[in-house]
């Protein structure tokens, strides 16, 4: 007589069990214990900066840790600096020269270098004046029979002579005062443009080497300490700025209709601030099952859709990670 008393707690027993997985979550939620229908469930996911050098090198400097506040402008780590540094020197040093020739191209001769030339020109001009006394004399002699007619030729030859080498002394010193040929002009100043993208390339590579904080940010994490060897583009700081979170929740097939993107969403989250409120910036046009994280009983075989929305104030610190319910939306 006592086992039918048993048999029948026992069969109850396995009848709940068996329709636990139907009216569980909403028995549950009866009670108050079960999810929230009324509420989209998600998380707060940073977009992380990764700051990496693009050269290999052995880290020497890196003044920021884990868990920093970083300002626009700080230093975040130094890799060995010496080669480029020698790279920017040979770059400025190619430039001068390279100035210095087209400038040299620009302004013809020296000045003590036409004097030169002036004095040459002087000393040939006094010859010249006593070889046509010469050739005037030689005439009249060989006018009168007196001296010979080669004395005469030589005298006149001498005088050619002189005349001819005035001549080239005066073009070497109008040439002297001019400029170099506009060809060769043009491709000095290529070669300045050329030695200034080198420098400014140099100049580059080594900023690249000890970059600063492009914005306000927390040090999310460091890989590699000072001593190590970096690998070029391998992370070595990475930042998470304040403005660079977002909200990622799941909407339900029947619900996604009315996400679009600029709408405006409640949201509320474990000691947060009342009144948060936060903008859809996408839609997943691709249906998902319920995420194992978030699902239940009664949902897991619904479909959802994955809604982001940025945050319109940043008063609340929203931690990636950090759960959130955002509330539905108003017809």
């Amino acid at each position: 007589m006592k086992r039918a008393p048993l048999i029948a707690i026992a069969i109850v027993v396995a009848g709940l069990l068996a329709s636990y997985g139907v009216w569980g979550d909403r028995a549950l939620t009866l009670l108050g214990l079960g999810p929230d229908p009324a509420r989209y469930i998600g998380y707060v996911e940073g977009e992380t900066s990764l700051i990496a050098p693009p050269i290999a090198g052995r880290l020497i400097e890196r003044p920021v840790e884990r868990g920093q506040l970083v300002k626009k402008g700080d230093r975040l780590f130094v890799i060995d600096p010496t080669l480029a540094r020698a790279e920017v020197a040979r770059a400025e040093a190619a430039l001068a020269e390279a100035k210095a020739r087209h400038q040299n191209m620009l302004t013809g001769k020296r000045p003590e270098e036409q004097d030169v030339i002036r004095a040459q020109q002087r000393e040939i001009e006094a010859a010249l004046v006593q070889a046509e006394s010469e050739l005037k004399r030689q005439t009249e002699l060989v006018g009168r029979g007196i001296s010979t007619r080669q004395a005469f030729e030589a005298a006149d030859a001498q005088v050619r002579q002189l005349r001819s080498r005035a001549a080239s002394l005066a073009a070497q010193e109008k040439v002297g005062d001019l400029a170099a040929r506009q060809a060769e002009i043009n491709a000095a100043a290529a070669l300045i443009e050329q030695g200034q993208a080198n420098l400014d390339q140099a100049k580059k590579r080594l900023d690249d080497l000890m970059p600063d904080a492009p914005e306000d940010a927390l040090v999310e994490n460091t890989f590699f300490n000072t001593g190590e060897w970096v690998p070029a583009g391998s992370p070595v700081v990475s930042l998470l700025p304040a403005f660079r979170v977002k909200l990622r929740f799941f909407v339900p097939e029947e619900d996604v209709a009315q996400a679009r993107q600029g709408r405006k969403v409640r949201f509320t989250c474990d000691a947060c601030l009342a009144d948060l409120t936060a903008t859809i910036t996408y839609v997943s046009p691709r249906a998902e099952y319920t995420p194992p994280v978030i699902y239940s009983q009664g949902a897991r075989s619904k479909l959802v859709f994955l809604v982001e929305a940025r945050p319109d104030s940043l008063r609340t610190p929203l931690p990636p990670g950090l759960p959130v319910a955002v509330e539905p939306f108003a017809e």
